[in-house]
């Protein structure tokens, strides 16, 4: 739980405050506050700078048990995301001491050059999302989440901020709902299981769906789609989360809807052709797009979003079989257009183009956003840290980069070259779903999508890179990072 206080600091009754010290610089402005700091800065080892720490235990005249301050460096290098980390990097700490409640004690936003509530926002994110533990699968609980994580600021930002930690509180836990699902091991989560899971979550909010099985999608000519999944024992699905603020009442004339469509393969094999063993175990992190997308709804639906948007999620798994799709076939995709597999590793592109092309006909979209795990060629370009985003719209890809950017999921606008379209020429069909050199492949992937998008405004995001970590972060464990919620969330509600 997070809760914002604010009050005689040394008055409150706490396990912990964790108070943020700059190198050489004052961050604070409430006299209790640097008194306390001044002290601190008498113990020689403790500078302020980044990672240093000194711990106070029982302070005279306070209610404090501990005091912990923690160094964060040099003030002009410090933004929004540097509080993020601060905070969750803290949270850890604390969580290894077996504590169960903290106070994080916010800088003044002034002396950061940062308004306050991108401030506060910036300490809520990271705690909550550093308070996270993935231990479903572990018999031994070692760790414990704090129950509650406080923060301290000015009395009168208090007041006016005072529905921003619950807001906070929903967007993160759409972004953690979505770590859950990829973290979850593919066994868990076959189609027809991981479609069921989403839904279970969907109804217990304002939203409503539907669910196309193996003979609907027959029946829809969804070709593609089933071509992905023909190799599995579980048959794929396409999942529909529809938000609609005016299902019960009358739209006004300017209502708009948006198009959310995530890539879910719940395992990839690579089908026919056959991924090598090393890091497979990592491909049950390949329907990281749908997490985002279905918990996207979720949140919005919490947060009772302004307007329509509707989640258009494929979701299949990817095995080699007597029954798989083999690399020279050719398949019709629900658009009428045909497909040669050059590769059946291509296969989220496969699954993306019927979702894309259904959304396109039933719901027509103002704007339609797909996001996928969908070539390693992008994580080649951009590292594990950096999404891609493809648009033939500048405007829309500026927006989506600017809403990384605000939120820490970091994106990068990346180019769609005309003539790169010839790499997918087929001598055989319309189209064919694998470049014909190896250069270049996160551009031509999104090309290929381009394809089947009509005049619809429209972007790619390729999450291939951050969408999973072996290794976790200052506020996010190993496994799953729930990329995208938070972007989706913050890009849908500036528009």
């Amino acid at each position: 739980m997070l809760k914002l206080l604010s009050g005689e600091i040394l008055k409150k009754k706490t396990e912990c405050l964790v108070v943020p010290v700059c190198e050489n610089t004052e961050i604070h402005d409430d006299p209790a506050i640097i008194s306390l700091i001044e002290n601190a800065r008498k113990i020689k080892e403790f500078k302020g700078k980044k990672d240093d720490s000194v711990v106070f235990y029982d302070p005279a005249d306070s209610k404090l048990e501990r005091i912990l301050f923690v160094g964060i460096g040099n003030r002009d290098k410090i933004d929004a995301d540097a509080l993020r980390r601060f905070a969750g990097k803290s949270v850890k700490q604390l969580i290894k001491k077996e504590l169960s409640e903290i106070v994080l004690c916010a800088p003044c936003p002034e002396k950061l050059d940062m308004k306050d509530d991108v401030l506060l926002g910036a300490l809520f994110e990271g705690a909550f999302l550093g308070n996270h533990i993935f231990d479903k699968y572990k018999k031994e609980k070692k760790a414990k989440p704090l129950k509650t994580v406080s923060v301290f600021t000015d009395s009168k930002i208090a007041k006016s901020r005072r529905l921003l930690p619950s807001k906070i509180e929903t967007i993160c836990k759409g972004t953690l709902l979505a770590r859950d699902w990829v973290s979850m091991p593919s066994n868990e989560k076959r189609p027809d299981r991981f479609v069921r899971s989403m839904v279970k979550a969907a109804e217990k909010e304002d939203l409503s769906f539907s669910i196309l099985d193996e003979k609907s999608l027959k029946q829809n000519g969804m070709g593609a789609i089933l071509a992905v999944g023909a190799g599995s024992r579980s048959k794929p699905r396409l999942l529909i989360l529809d938000y609609n603020p005016f299902k019960n009442k009358k739209a006004p004339q300017n209502k708009k809807t948006y198009v959310l469509v995530g890539k879910g393969v719940t395992f990839d094999s690579g089908g026919i052709s056959l991924k090598p063993s090393a890091g497979m175990d990592e491909m049950k992190m390949d329907m990281s797009g749908a997490a985002s997308v279905a918990a996207t709804l979720i949140t919005l639906a919490r947060l009772k979003h302004k307007f329509r948007v509707v989640g258009v999620i494929p979701v299949v798994e990817n095995m080699p079989s007597g029954d798989a799709t083999r690399p020279g076939d050719i398949i019709k995709s629900y658009s009428g257009k045909t497909i040669e597999i050059g590769n059946t590793d291509a296969e989220g592109r496969l699954i993306l183009i019927d979702a894309m092309s259904y959304a396109i006909k039933m719901f027509k979209p103002d704007v339609m956003v797909d996001m996928a795990t969908l070539t390693g060629a992008c994580v080649v370009a951009l590292g594990e840290k950096i999404a891609g985003v493809f648009s033939t719209d500048k405007q829309l890809a500026k927006d989506i980069v600017a809403s990384g950017e605000a939120v820490a999921e970091r994106c990068w606008a990346m180019p769609m070259p005309d003539d790169y379209k010839a790499l997918l020429k087929s001598e055989f069909a319309d189209i064919n779903n694998m470049s014909s050199t190896r250069y270049g492949g996160a551009i031509t992937a999104a090309l290929f999508l381009s394809e089947f998008v009509e005049d619809t405004r429209w972007a790619h995001i390729d999450i291939a890179g951050p969408a999973y970590s072996k290794k976790g972060g200052d506020y996010c464990g190993a496994g799953g990072s729930g990329f995208g919620v938070r972007l989706l969330v913050d890009f849908l509600n500036k528009m």
